[in-house]
């Protein structure tokens, strides 16, 4: 899966300080704007980045999950808890993977939170993580009972503007670095992929 392959290399890069890394410095100088405050910090960059607030994203992920399986019990599917076990199951893995290499890697960063003690890093983006899984899950859990291929590209098109936003103000804030944001956009791309494939397997479409 070239998510997978992807996020393994940029990890590998982290943790060896590649030079990868070097695009880090002038992408966030382009992102921050030449006049913005020592952080790059807005009202509305702040409120962007808190979008990836667990109690923000979460319950937008639970009311999806809620939703799409009364309409599937309601409709009379084979295990109608399939989608909502699996989208459950990504959200659970990109935390507790966020978790686990953040203190592996150890990346210092712009911000304040880099220093502080016992801080474990900035590699991968927690707030970027839960937006992409709780976001990109719900748009998952609703798609199939869209009718219109206008609606489901409409949605579609919002959880990509939302979640590039989130991760824009994240690194506008000075939160993260950009490739902080990249990680945890392919570590959840994997995990939502696997998680499709399983709700498919699950439900008898092979394909």
């Amino acid at each position: 899966m070239v998510c997978t392959a992807l996020f393994g290399l940029l990890t590998w890069q982290e943790a060896r300080r590649g030079r990868l890394l070097a695009l880090d410095g002038p992408v966030r100088a382009a992102l921050a704007g030449p006049s913005s405050r020592p952080a790059g910090r807005s009202g509305v960059a702040e409120f962007l980045a808190d979008l990836g607030d667990w109690r923000v994203a979460v319950p937008v992920l639970l009311l999806a999950l809620v939703c799409a399986t009364l309409r599937a019990r309601r409709r009379g599917l084979p295990r109608p808890w399939a989608p909502a076990l699996a989208y459950t199951l990504a959200m659970l893995l990109a935390a507790l993977l966020v978790a686990l290499v953040k203190p592996l890697i150890g990346r210092s960063g712009p911000g304040s939170l880099a220093l502080s003690p016992g801080y474990p890093g900035l590699y991968p983006s927690g707030h970027t993580a839960t937006a992409a899984a709780a976001y990109g899950g719900a748009v998952l859990l609703l798609l199939p009972w869209l009718v219109r291929a206008a609606a489901r590209r409409l949605l579609v098109a919002a959880a990509v503007l939302l979640n590039g936003a989130v991760g824009v103000a994240l690194v506008r804030c000075g939160y993260h670095w950009p490739l902080d944001v990249v990680g945890s956009w392919l570590l959840c791309g994997a995990l939502l992929a696997g998680a499709a494939l399983a709700v498919s397997c699950w439900s008898g479409n092979r394909g």
